[in-house]
């Protein structure tokens, strides 16, 4: 595998993985692990959209009255649309009860906020960006207004920003800061991945950094996704589809005449180490993606040549990338982060240099 390009430039680290060092720009913290008082696993588990579905599972158990809007299905075999449909389906008890459901969760959500501002590395955030699935939905979308307004009457200083893009397109538009310099000198595009604990997207992402310097107008012309949550996969079989979606879009660049950079962004929970490899946070991928596998390694070898040169992959958490396509929008605070709930609760800090 090439070696992530070293930089000329102080306070650069672009193309390397796991970079905390961007011009104008810090990647303070991110994987934060905040130990559940009240169990096992970690307090930002009680904000995801897995612990949304328990919560749903618990109040349908509870209801006294009235007819199981979603039937025998447990809650993690409901899609976003079918839960959506309960609030304007015309069942006053089913829509009473996912209110329910989301007033607590909006409670959650701001408690789990204001253990994250009370850490050393979330001191002096003063907004932070909502991404991950869940707030696509009205139900997220309610909830989120509910955590807006709970955070004001508790006083507390925080400004909430809900991704303004596709949040399926975040973990992929969010490696633009991180190219390093030589990816998109002479080159139109790049490739990113964003893999999660349900779906696995990759795309080809059109920087047109020649029409904004400071990457406003760049977007993904080309994605593929793969919900790999529905095949259960194990790790090789994992890898051998994604090699292949990316091989196709290099094929597919190719034929459209797109100028792609050798270069491949990848995405994914865990903690990143200098070498690209995982050594905690990746529970919820197929297989063990942990130390001593290393994903850059394996994925190269697996990659057709972009331009007669193996792509360089490179990676980062997916959270911190999601969080880095807001960073236009950000401008204007010191200190931000990012919560994307989706499976489980990533998230990132930052400071503006």
């Amino acid at each position: 595998m090439a070696k992530p390009s070293s930089s000329r430039h102080a306070g650069d680290d672009r193309g390397r993985h796991g970079a905390t060092r961007l011009p104008g720009l810090s990647i303070d913290n991110y994987n934060l692990a905040i130990a559940d008082p009240e169990g096992d696993g970690f307090l930002g588990d009680r904000a995801s959209q897995t612990a949304f579905r328990t919560l749903l599972d618990t109040a349908r158990r509870e209801q006294r009255t009235g007819k199981d809007p979603f039937g025998k299905s447990p809650a993690r075999e409901l899609g976003k649309k079918e839960m959506d449909l309960v609030l304007v389906g015309g069942d006053p008890d089913a829509a009473h009860l996912m209110h329910l459901v989301i007033e607590e969760y909006a409670r959650r959500l701001v408690h789990v906020l204001q253990c994250f501002l009370a850490q050393p590395e979330w001191e002096g955030v003063e907004r932070v960006v909502l991404g991950g699935g869940f707030p696509d939905s009205e139900i997220g979308g309610l909830a989120i207004r509910r955590a807006m307004r709970l955070l004001k009457i508790a006083r507390v200083d925080l400004d909430l920003h809900v991704l303004r893009h596709d949040s399926d397109e975040g973990g992929l538009l969010g490696w633009l800061p991180l190219l390093p310099r030589q990816a998109h000198r002479r080159h139109d595009a790049f490739l990113a991945v964003d893999v999660g604990g349900t779906n696995l997207r990759c795309g080809i992402v059109e920087h047109r950094l020649a029409d904004d310097a400071e990457g406003g107008k760049a977007r993904v012309i080309e994605r593929l996704q793969w919900r790999h949550a529905d095949d259960e996969p194990n790790r090789g079989e994992a890898i051998a589809r994604l090699a292949a979606m990316l091989n196709g879009l290099i094929a597919q660049a190719r034929t459209l005449g797109i100028r792609l950079a050798p270069f491949v962004g990848v995405a994914c929970p865990g903690r990143i180490e200098e070498d690209g490899g995982i050594p905690q946070g990746a529970q919820n991928l197929p297989g063990d993606w942990e130390i001593p596998f290393n994903l850059p390694r394996e994925l190269t070898r697996r990659l057709d040549p972009v331009g007669g040169r193996i792509p360089l992959v490179v990676m980062h958490n997916d959270a911190v990338v999601q969080g880095l396509s807001e960073r236009l929008r950000m401008r204007k605070a010191r200190r931000w982060g990012v919560l994307t709930i989706g499976t489980g609760l990533g998230n990132a800090s930052y400071t503006r240099r």
